[in-house]
């Protein structure tokens, strides 16, 4: 790793997603949409960092899966994992040299840890954090983080930085030339996945994430995408089938962009959809 040695071992291994959090206009609208979609509960949180002082911590089953916030007009809107780092001061040290620039803290958050606000080496917006040991953060199991993709028009800038960042290996998924799709691993573990954005997105489309939610193989990608509409959002991208499972983007009540996965449904080869760039205004 990029870091040295913790007096206090972190509960998650550097370069693990470790949260994830959506920037929203009205946090009432948000939690209604997400509520009804995925089954979340919230509890509310007084947080300074926030324009109006609340953060709600979203739950299933008691156990947190993710954090919903006011944005302060004219911030950035939208979901954004959080990865994790023993130590952010060395962190912020490293996304320095290595072509990144911090835009907030480190800054520590009353049990919870600290965090740091950076944009990358390709411009995206990302955030790291040293949480602490008794942090709690569910995934993996319907209505929870499965993933998120750095969709970007640098793929080398990108690859490099995280890479050298967090010492992930590198695997080309795609032909690395009509289809640029990587994932990063640890220890042979797929941990995030970088896509060199194509003809679907506009040239101005800023680099961004995507965040993916398991869905029950029971209830379908294809239910869930006719219940988004039901409660107000959007379907960007109709389901369809990928090697990874079947899939579907969407959009919440005010835009926010994210994906929903049932990784039973596996299909043969590869294809991206070709549709609309969905961060086109």
């Amino acid at each position: 790793m990029a870091f040295g040695p913790s007096s206090t071992p972190s509960p998650v291994p550097a370069g693990i997603p470790c949260w994830i959090e959506l920037a929203c206009r009205e946090q009432a609208v948000a939690e209604r949409f997400y509520g009804a979609l995925f089954g979340w509960e919230y509890t509310t949180q007084r947080d300074p960092a926030t324009s109006d002082g609340r953060y709600a911590i979203a739950a299933l089953n008691t156990v947190p899966v993710g954090g919903l916030y006011r944005a302060a007009q004219g911030a950035p809107l939208g979901w954004m994992p959080h990865i994790s780092v023993p130590h952010t001061a060395s962190a912020a040290e490293w996304v320095e040299h290595l072509g990144g620039r911090i835009t907030l803290g480190p800054v520590p958050i009353p049990d919870r840890g600290t965090i740091m606000h950076a944009l990358d080496a390709c411009g995206a917006p990302v955030v790291f954090w040293e949480v602490p040991p008794n942090w709690e953060f569910v995934t993996g199991i319907p209505n929870t983080f499965s993933g998120a993709d750095l969709n970007t028009h640098d793929g080398v800038a990108a690859d490099h930085f995280y890479t050298k960042l967090f010492n992930y290996g590198s695997h080309q998924i795609g032909d690395g030339e009509t289809l640029d799709y990587v994932e990063w691993l640890i220890e042979h573990e797929p941990v995030l996945y970088r896509y060199v954005m194509g003809s679907e997105y506009s040239l101005d489309t800023p680099p961004h994430w995507l965040v993916y939610f398991d869905i029950d193989p029971a209830r379908g990608v294809d239910a869930v995408a006719g219940e988004a509409l039901m409660h107000g959002g959007t379907v960007v991208i109709q389901p369809y089938d990928t090697p990874f499972g079947r899939m579907s983007i969407l959009a919440d009540p005010e835009g926010a962009v994210f994906a929903v996965i049932d990784h039973s449904r596996v299909a043969e080869g590869w294809g991206r959809a070709e549709v609309d760039d969905p961060y086109d205004d």
